[in-house]
């Protein structure tokens, strides 16, 4: 079969001819359709996530869209030992795959369960969200945090502030749900000031972001001793803080993760075919951009628009 293969952690993966994986006991043979190329994909390829173990060649991507043997399309999420997604043919545990439905969009899919999976999970599965609840996205202007907008609003949130870098992706939030929209270059009391009473932070930046944040929001709230469940989800400025440890002490702050073994396969697992749903129907909304997985080399590097994901396909 031909394949993504990454031979060095330096460069991005190439087209070329790999072993087809053979299923163990339990697993399907699945044709590939469609494969979303996600932050969580890079890190993989190149050797940085915290499951890598620094084995090549490796084919990268976590999970795909696939037609198997008797029709069905199928959403899947690859196993941790299993080959990546990014292939003309993957293996599966029927266990980590939901049918879709007939008019769900295989492009639509690839691209928007990764990242909208992440908060779904996160305020479905790590806390009891409640309606009416506020939320801070932390990296509103990243695809996954975008995301986190349009799923905190579906969810009841009664007030939602976005924060992030890029200007022209922070113009898209409001039309998604964010009722405040803040810079992270602006000072961070401005940042303080906005979320100074919300309820759950979902935080993909931590980092310098991160450590400037938490003390804006809990030195401003008008009762510290109300909860506040900062969710760590991602880390695109930085891999750790620095956190004094007054505010543990001065405000009610629960930090806790949300991934790969915070929350079980299964548990993930119970949760998709509700998101897939609101795939479909158009309630969460994806700009996908598709290019054939041939053109894995300049995929990978190709400029894209604000709010843009882009999934690579084979041939139908």
């Amino acid at each position: 079969m031909y394949a993504a293969v990454v031979r060095s952690f330096d460069n991005p993966p190439r087209y070329e001819e790999f072993a087809t994986p053979t299923p163990a006991d339990g697993q399907l043979s699945v044709d590939v359709l469609a494969v979303g190329l996600h932050p969580r994909v890079r890190s993989g390829a190149n050797g940085t996530h915290y499951t890598s173990d620094d084995r090549l060649p490796l084919i990268p991507g976590v999970d795909g869209v696939g037609r198997l043997a008797d029709g069905r399309r199928v959403y899947f999420v690859a196993d941790d030992d299993a080959p990546g997604t990014m292939a003309e043919r993957a293996v599966l545990d029927p266990r980590r795959a939901i049918t879709l439905p007939e008019d769900a969009d295989p492009v639509v899919i690839a691209a928007a369960m990764n990242p909208a999976m992440s908060s779904w999970v996160a305020l479905r599965r790590r806390i009891a969200f409640q309606p009416g609840q506020s939320v801070l996205v932390l990296g509103a202007t990243g695809n996954a945090g975008q995301m986190a907008v349009q799923i905190a609003r579906h969810l009841g949130a009664a007030g939602i502030v976005a924060a992030g870098r890029d200007p022209q992706r922070l113009d898209l939030l409001p039309g998604l749900g964010a009722t405040t929209v803040v810079s992270l270059a602006d000072d961070p009391g401005r940042l303080g000031e906005a979320a100074a009473d919300v309820d759950v932070v979902i935080d993909y930046t931590w980092g310098e972001p991160t450590q400037r944040a938490i003390p804006a929001v809990l030195t401003r709230r008008a009762d510290r001793g109300k909860p506040l469940d900062w969710i760590q989800i991602g880390s695109m400025a930085g891999q750790e803080i620095t956190l004094p440890s007054f505010v543990l002490r001065a405000a009610n702050l629960r930090i806790m993760g949300s991934g790969q073994g915070s929350v079980t396969a299964a548990g993930i697992l119970a949760e998709l075919p509700s998101l897939i749903g609101l795939l479909v129907s158009g309630t969460l909304s994806v700009d996908a951009l598709a290019m054939p997985l041939a053109d894995v080399e300049q995929a990978w590097i190709a400029p894209v628009k604000p709010g843009q994901r882009v999934v690579l396909t084979t041939s139908p």
